[in-house]
């Protein structure tokens, strides 16, 4: 069955982090005829709303922006505006930090399939609440380009103290045109701007096109009612989405990453919108390059719901199913060239292939009790030297098998194929790098030992061709902890087919 929409008549505390609690109620103002909210329909439109890159808007478009959000602040005179901007916030916090449950179990729209269609959804009530509070119904929400290297910092209409765009909370470190890691996960890089560009365009390469050529592995794992929350996360959500809140997030100052940097808080930074807006921008770029890149057909998914309040203050249930076309929607983005499409590594760190020989098999290095360090393994692969025809239907995943870890850290750590150890895993525009695993702080159900277990799984179809080990039974496997490596622990590893 699919997920039904919150039932706020029970909304509950919400969760900074595993017996910590939100100050605050994240729940929103309880409509008085909640059993019969009815289903949101378009309205009628005479043009696009077209969002633009954040980087090149101009001053009148900053104004528009600006004017729009100080109105929203100032609803917050009445904490229970559902227009009001805390109001708006809050909306990320109860989806997302314990404080609705469905099905006897908490609800969550990250790390599984609802992730792109709730903050769609989510963006698009936003954008249609500040078009209302400047009378513009054109008004369309900017897009923070980070997948360009023009865009690749704080835009500018953000970073100026005083406006209303301008948050307090974020990393200091990272302003005045710091240029962003796309991998960031709390440690800076001591590497050169045009690297870090480089590696930013490789992430993207990576998880658009290389790790995401199935539905699937794009959206995340399926996550119908009564499952567990956080199945698996997709290959944006996993990179560049976290690593973006975490960078733009006050870590530094603020004990839970304030304001970017947590579930709970995000929605109080402006720039959250703009980044999730290019997020969303993904999905439709995604789509566009082809082959099995479409949108799920499962019922439980299309048929998931979401509530919220639009701009006249009245409340409505929202289908998964009425958000796969963003123009149906009445929006669009406004295009920008995406340098990332045609960013294939090729540059090799070794010449022929390493010597599987001389790496523990995947049996003896696992279970793993952490990943405190560099590990290689070797590996078998179910099928090799297989045609075009066998490619096309099954996809070849590389599977880690319940990666656990206390959720209460960031975690981080790459994967490269036939390299050993010495790898230098800051350089990352390597034929051999396959991606990498992200997860940010957050609570996981009734969990009471902070334990999260996930399963992880990497498409390595192209990348095998690339590398030139098709025809190889056994490949060599490299693990790079980045961040929080010490609390991974990893129960096993194999390479499975599956369809698309």
């Amino acid at each position: 069955a699919p997920i039904p929409p919150p039932d706020l008549k029970s909304c509950g505390t919400a969760h900074v982090k595993e017996g910590v609690d939100v100050i605050y109620s994240c729940c929103p103002p309880v409509p008085d005829d909640i059993d019969s909210v009815p289903y949101y329909k378009f309205p009628s439109m005479t043009k696009l709303r077209i969002r633009p890159p954040a980087h090149a808007a101009d001053e009148e478009y900053v104004a528009k922006y600006q004017l729009a959000t100080s109105r929203m602040r100032e609803l917050d005179k009445d904490p229970f505006d559902p227009l009001g901007f805390k109001q708006q916030a809050n909306i990320h916090c109860a989806y997302c930090n314990g404080a609705y449950k469905v099905g006897g179990k908490e609800l969550q729209v990250h790390f599984s399939w609802l992730f792109f269609p709730f903050h769609r959804w989510y963006l698009y009530f936003y954008e249609r609440i500040l078009g209302s509070l400047i009378n513009d119904p054109t008004f369309a929400l900017p897009y923070w380009n980070w997948d360009h290297p023009k865009g690749m910092r704080i835009p500018p209409m953000f970073d100026r103290e005083g406006s209303s765009l301008y948050d307090e909370k974020r990393n200091q470190n990272h302003r005045n045109g710091t240029i962003i890691d796309l991998g960031h996960f709390g440690k800076e890089v001591d590497t050169p701007q045009l690297q870090i560009m480089t590696n930013n365009l490789t992430l993207m390469y990576r998880q658009m096109v290389t790790n995401a050529p199935c539905p699937s592995q794009f959206f995340g794992a399926a996550y119908p009612l009564g499952s567990e929350p956080s199945p698996g996360q997709g290959t944006i959500e996993n990179i560049p989405h976290t690593p973006v809140h975490i960078w733009t997030g006050d870590k530094p100052r603020q004990k839970n990453g304030e304001d970017m940097g947590n579930f709970y808080s995000a929605g109080l930074d402006p720039i959250f919108y703009c980044h999730h807006a290019n997020v969303d921008r993904m999905w439709n770029e995604w789509k566009l390059i082809g082959g099995k890149r479409r949108d799920l057909t499962d019922k439980d998914w299309l048929n998931s719901e979401f509530f919220f309040y639009d701009e006249n203050r009245n409340p409505y249930r929202v289908k998964v199913r009425d958000c796969l076309d963003s123009k149906k929607m009445g929006f669009d983005y406004a295009p920008m060239p995406t340098p990332w499409r045609n960013f294939k590594p090729i540059r090799k760190s070794s010449s022929g292939k390493v010597n599987t020989a001389s790496i523990a098999p995947v049996s003896k290095v696992f279970p793993l009790a952490k990943l405190d360090r560099a590990i290689s393994f070797s590996i078998t692969r179910p099928a090799s030297s297989r045609t075009t025809q066998e490619k096309n239907e099954q996809e070849e995943i590389l599977t880690f098998n319940k990666i656990s870890y206390d959720d209460r850290n960031y975690v981080r750590f790459d994967v490269f194929l036939n390299v050993d150890k010495t790898v230098n895993a800051d350089e990352l525009d390597k034929a051999e790098f396959a991606g990498s695993y992200t997860s940010l702080p957050h609570v996981h159900g009734s969990n009471t030992n902070h334990v999260t277990s996930v399963t992880f799984k990497l498409a390595i179809t192209e990348l095998l061709e690339d590398i030139g080990l098709e025809d190889e039974d056994t490949i060599a496997v490299t693990l790079v902890p980045k961040a929080g490596g010490e609390e991974v622990s990893i129960e096993s590893v194999e390479i499975k087919l599956a369809d698309c």
